[in-house]
């Protein structure tokens, strides 16, 4: 694996982990619940190589 490509993975992954904390601790607006979890979802698949 090339380093561009650990790279991608550590930024992807970085990315997720700042989403997952914002939704942790939303607790007001559910849109923006959702919001997050619409975000989350391609990040995941990424970081775990499903097309």
């Amino acid at each position: 694996m090339s380093l561009i490509m650990i790279l991608y993975y550590i930024i992807s992954a970085y990315i997720a982990a700042m989403v997952i904390w914002n939704f942790l601790h939303e607790k007001k607006n559910a849109n923006d619940m959702i919001l997050y979890l619409l975000i989350l979802v391609p990040l995941l698949l990424r970081i775990l190589r499903i097309k």
